[in-house]
């Protein structure tokens, strides 16, 4: 399915000195982001939010990309929408598709204050954006006339009520004018918990138009969550939808770091239901950090442990811009590094996962493969010292060559191995590392 890089974290435009530049920046670095294998680019909130330095979360004006001069500036903290759009189609000469982030849960910066009469209190309800589209008043927010609430709150901002015929036409108009007119290619969701997932699948069944062909939006949805709520909400959301939205898999990212971090971390726990890398892999977009659990609860030790696992296993694994670019782990033209894991998924990581061993401190799965990508085998060590295990793959007298590796402290090289007649062979990994094995 590819491999997306989030292009983004907290706060970059100022900590890297390109506030109002972003969108240039990021163009700046596409021919390494497709050399290294990425696929896709998911983009930070584009439109108009209700400060100039904000990340764009708590959106003003949905169809003011930065062009229009309001909320302290014309251009939006990551840039001019010229320099929007020149990504968009750099990112496509590429052979990269971009994806958008959309906020429809909840508004801010309002112009003026107006009187709920359903409740008698003053809110921030009445929005004159300088687009002239979607302009907002009570009845756009909830409580109004059709409808109390939908879901949960996010602070102070008024809350979209998309049961209004006037809130539900204006976002359906603003996912489609993204599609078809700046080139956007799908959606991430942000906060689906907040809304009725009847409203994403509105947008997913959408036939858009571009170049006189229809295409339909890719989409994944932020349900921070237990994967029995994710579960609902995608079962809520896909009924009878002809285009399935994905979800992150925030269970499993627990897990992950429970593997970086916690000393003596039994791997069995990788092999456990209750993540959707199991229960769902193909709508599971599966991920080691993002701009928010990186600011609330970072992983801090062997992070590469957790990118070799999703970056193998089934699921769309999304890779974090800060780890990538910012720590060095991107590690370009090494066999120890995110780049040479993305290489590995692109090339080899198809068909089904099984697992063919594991205890505490060992973990071996394989890759069944498909099409071309014909399989792999990834070996996870949690010990002090290298370790392996003798398991049987699906194949018989067969090189097993090691592509990619990593250990805590140990450069040491996996060595080859061949399969017996039977498809047995011991399989190694260096201390606190893992390796990666592919047929020849």
């Amino acid at each position: 399915m590819g491999v997306m890089l989030q292009t983004f974290y907290w706060d970059c435009p100022s900590a890297e000195g390109y506030e109002g530049n972003w969108w240039s920046y990021l163009n700046s670095r596409l021919p390494e982001i497709a050399r290294a294998g990425f696929t896709s680019l998911w983009l930070p909130p584009a439109s108009k939010a209700a400060e100039w330095n904000s990340m764009g979360y708590d959106p003003y004006d949905y169809f003011d990309l930065g062009e229009f001069d309001q909320k302290g500036a014309k251009q939006t903290w990551f840039g001019a929408k010229a320099d929007l759009l020149a990504l968009i189609q750099s990112a496509h000469g590429l052979n990269l598709q971009v994806y958008a982030d959309l906020v429809f849960n909840h508004n801010s910066g309002a112009d003026a204050q107006e009187r709920n009469p359903l409740t008698g209190q003053m809110r921030w309800t009445k929005f004159t954006p300088a687009s002239g589209k979607f302009p907002r008043d009570w009845t756009c927010f909830h409580p109004c006339r059709y409808e109390s609430w939908d879901g949960m709150n996010f602070g102070d901002m008024p809350d979209l009520c998309h049961r209004n015929p006037a809130v539900y036409s204006a976002l359906i108009e603003h996912a489609r004018w993204l599609l078809e007119d700046i080139g956007f290619d799908g959606y991430r969701f942000d906060m689906v918990k907040g809304y009725g997932g009847w409203m994403v699948r509105s947008i997913m069944e959408m036939w858009m138009l571009r170049n006189d062909a229809g295409l339909k939006p890719y989409g994944v949805g932020e349900c921070w969550d237990s994967e029995r709520t994710i579960g609902e909400w995608l079962d809520e959301t896909n009924i009878w939808s002809d285009n399935a939205v994905g979800a992150f898999d925030f269970p499993l990212r627990w897990r992950l770091q429970s593997l970086c971090d916690d000393y003596g971390y039994s791997l069995r726990n990788l092999t456990k239901p209750g993540v959707l890398l199991w229960e769902r892999p193909a709508q599971a977009v599966t991920f080691v950090e993002n701009h928010d659990v990186a600011r609330s609860s970072p992983i801090i030790n062997d992070k590469l442990l957790a990118y070799a696992f999703i970056l193998t296993h089934e699921g769309y694994p999304c890779i974090f811009w800060q780890d990538y670019f910012n720590y060095n782990l991107g590690q370009p033209g090494n066999q120890s590094g995110i780049e040479a894991l993305v290489q590995v998924h692109e090339r080899y990581a198809g068909g089904a996962s099984r697992v063919l061993y594991v205890d505490d401190n060992l973990y071996v799965m394989q890759r069944t493969g498909v099409g071309k990508q014909p399989g792999l085998v990834l070996v996870l060590n949690n010990s002090a010292n290298w370790s392996g295990a003798s398991v049987k793959t699906q194949w018989s007298n067969t090189r097993l060559k090691p592509v990619d590796w990593r250990g805590r402290n140990d450069a040491g090289i996996p060595e080859e191995k061949w399969t017996d007649g039977s498809g047995n062979a011991s399989l190694w990994a260096p201390p606190r590392g893992y390796a990666v094995y592919v047929p020849q």
